[in-house]
């Protein structure tokens, strides 16, 4: 994932670095040697090693953009940092975020376990874990910086705000803004104001990539999220026409096993693209059990925002294993089905399938 580079500011702390060698020098060139001491340490004896972090953990700052974290395999479903809920998969499970909706369209939070069926290929599956706790995710806030959003951008970024403040406070969220080329403008963080300065960093410009866009803040949400459940919220204004990858490769990327979620809000003006642009959005939302909005008017989106930080947070947790070793690899179509003897129809709404196996290579579908 790309970082903007900061010309100005490399050149200070050269500068700075350069200053505080030359002082150091001429303040230690001024002094005269300390006499020797007998407690003075041997001069083939090695430094104490620094202490390790607590419980193993990395210090806190951000990692490097091609680092990669590394979890021991999990044991347990679940767990808990600080007090809080930490959702744990068994290594051979299949997770599924699914949230349930009423003939009124309304969400559905108190169904227990025996309320739900997986079906994968067409074949009932064991329930292995089932959780209705909100528990927290990594998130992907992506916008569109493309020229067409310069007006667009101030309500943009207060409604992504909105959204953070109205998801779980435990979340890890990343900033990327892209037109023409994507930019991890700042990592994973829980912080408002550092989330609201990579808003801010706005470059109106250039075409739009976005399948490139998300594409990328998949595979960075897989490499650096802590966090089990991902989600990706985009907000475009445009269809997609500088990207390297097509909308089929970008789709088969967020269905590899255990991807994110998407949601994403169209901002799409008369006819020569939107229909494209529409189908683009709602194609890479429904494949991964999200929603793509469609609002008539830039007014809407704060709205949407926060509708969206509630279907996140209203979502039951589904682990299973599969009949179907993951091992034989290929694509897996999912279905769930809930039932309730207070609800005559229930909707289940999560990932329409997976690829079980490794990602294929950048390029290829």
């Amino acid at each position: 994932m790309r970082r903007r580079n900061n010309v100005a500011l490399l050149f200070f702390l050269l500068l700075t670095a350069f200053f505080l060698a030359n002082s150091q020098t001429a303040g230690s060139a001024a002094q005269p040697p300390a006499p020797a001491s007998s407690t003075q340490a041997p001069a083939n004896s090695q430094p104490p090693p620094a202490p390790a972090p607590p419980n193993g953990n990395p210090p806190q700052g951000g990692t490097a953009p091609d680092a990669h974290i590394t979890t021991a395999p999990a044991t347990q479903n679940q767990d808990t940092d600080s007090g809080v809920f930490v959702f744990r998969k068994q290594v051979d499970e299949v997770v599924l975020h699914a949230t349930v909706i009423d003939s009124k369209q309304h969400i559905v939070t108190n169904l227990d376990k025996g309320a739900f069926t997986v079906f994968e290929d067409g074949r009932p599956q064991t329930i292995a874990s089932f959780h209705r706790e909100d528990i927290p995710v990594a998130m992907c806030i992506v916008i569109d910086n493309s020229g067409s959003m310069r007006e667009k951008r101030a309500k943009v970024n207060a409604a992504a705000l909105n959204l953070v403040r109205s998801s779980n406070p435990n979340d890890e969220v990343c900033v990327v803004n892209f037109n023409d080329e994507y930019y991890l403008d700042q990592d994973f963080t829980s912080n408002i104001n550092k989330l609201k300065e990579g808003l801010e960093k706005i470059e109106s410009r250039g075409g739009t990539a976005l399948y490139d866009a998300v594409v990328a803040s998949a595979a960075h949400l897989k490499e650096q999220a802590k966090l089990e459940k991902k989600v990706i919220f985009v907000v475009t204004d445009g269809d997609d026409n500088e990207s390297s990858e097509t909308l089929e490769q970008a789709v088969r990327r967020l269905q590899a096993e255990n991807g994110p979620t998407v949601y994403a809000i169209g901002l799409l003006e008369g006819e020569d693209h939107a229909k494209h642009a529409r189908r683009a959005l709602q194609v890479m939302c429904e494949r991964t059990g999200g929603i793509a909005f469609l609002p008539k008017t830039l007014d809407e989106v704060d709205a949407i925002s926060r509708a969206v930080a509630h279907d996140i947070r209203s979502q039951y947790t589904i682990g299973y294993k599969p009949t179907t070793p993951k091992t034989q690899g290929g694509y897996r179509e999912v279905k769930v089905e809930a039932k309730s003897p207070d609800r005559s129809k229930l909707t289940v709404r999560t990932k329409s399938g997976y690829y079980a196996g490794p990602e294929p290579a950048a390029g290829s579908q």
